[in-house]
């Protein structure tokens, strides 16, 4: 046991955290980070794992989650992956195109995904399990998808056309997309942290955001942004990931067990997207502090036409290939608001 113990470097095991021999009867630890806060889809999804994994194993495997960016902020925890700091993780898909993997900025483009339907039939289907792969390369497995939401704009102004954007600051993941994105409705995009944003938000840093309701909700942003504007112009999903390398050396049994969980909180995490989402919608109406706008029909039909623009500009980069095979699986129409 010390011999494959040591064979897995600084991955994972308790000898490995702790600096010392583990006991006879190890228990498989595996530390599980991310940036978001234990009440929205992602972080009830991790617990949800932890919870099967345990119970699938027999509590041979013992997973610890890490929230709120309490280890690593968004732009440090690939590396901490890497490095073996920490062996799973959930980041947002829009992360990979800094680590090199730009075909994930896919899940950028605006307008790209009508509803959950259409989303899934990639997700789920040959298109996404191919992206996944291209991770293997650095020492990274992806293992599944896991649904946050559609996205909402939110700024202290109200924002109906797409012309109510321009000249604001605007939050944005790192991601090359999301920058024309912004620079497409006239804004100018600030790459941040996730932790870093509420404080921004409320110093004036930026201007406004875009994110799903969970996330909006549960970081308080709805304190120190007027309003809220309903567009779904952009989805925000995760891929779970592990590193590699600690992954492979697990006994064959123990992997076996781990997908299994994997796949029952998978279920889990993309039934419950929408219903938490719609549930911190709620929560933010009735708190009075940020009034929430609807596009109509001509105006949601603006926003399409003003970004689509971006689906090309970005084809060099993602790959022509790949958007048209995304937009053939969904029935993609510019047209259609």
């Amino acid at each position: 046991m010390r011999a494959w113990q040591i064979g897995l470097g600084v991955l994972t095991m308790a000898w490995v955290a702790f600096g010392a021999p583990a006991q006879a009867a190890d228990q498989i630890q595996i530390k599980f980070s991310h940036v978001v806060a234990i009440d929205t889809p992602k972080g009830k999804a991790a617990e949800k794992f932890r919870d099967l994994a345990a119970s699938y194993t027999g509590n041979r495997v013992k997973v610890e989650i890490y929230p709120n960016s309490q280890l690593f902020k968004d732009k440090e925890e690939l590396e901490a992956l890497q490095m073996g700091t920490v062996q799973m993780l959930a980041p947002s898909l829009a992360k990979f195109g800094p680590l090199g993997v730009k075909e994930f900025e896919v899940f950028d483009l605006p307008f790209l995904f009508d509803n959950y339907e259409q989303l899934h039939k990639v997700t789920y289907g040959p298109i996404g399990q191919t992206l996944l792969g291209k991770l293997t390369a650095k020492g990274i497995l992806g293992l599944a998808y896991w649904d946050n939401g559609f996205k909402q704009i939110s700024a202290n102004k109200p924002i109906k056309e797409p012309t109510d954007m321009h000249g604001l600051k605007m939050r944005i993941q790192s991601s090359k997309v999301l920058d024309a994105q912004m620079r497409a409705l006239g804004a100018n995009p600030q790459v941040m942290a996730f932790s870093e944003v509420y404080q921004a938000l409320q110093t004036g840093v930026v201007d406004g955001t875009e994110n799903p309701v969970s996330n909006f909700y549960t970081q308080k942003m709805h304190e120190v942004q007027k309003f809220m504007t309903l567009t779904d112009h952009g989805y925000l999903g995760y891929a779970v990931i592990v590193n590699k390398p600690f992954w492979d050396a697990l006994p064959a049994e123990i992997r076996s067990q781990l997908d299994r969980a994997m796949a029952d909180a998978t279920v889990y995490a993309n039934q419950i997207a929408k219903q938490e989402n719609d549930k911190a919608l709620e929560a933010v109406r009735q708190s009075g502090k940020t009034q929430i706008l609807t596009l109509t029909n001509a105006q949601r039909a603006a926003w399409k036409q003003t970004l689509a623009k971006v689906h090309q500009e970005m084809a060099t980069r993602i790959g022509a290939e790949l958007i048209q095979s995304i937009q053939k699986e969904t029935g993609f129409d510019a047209g259609k608001p």
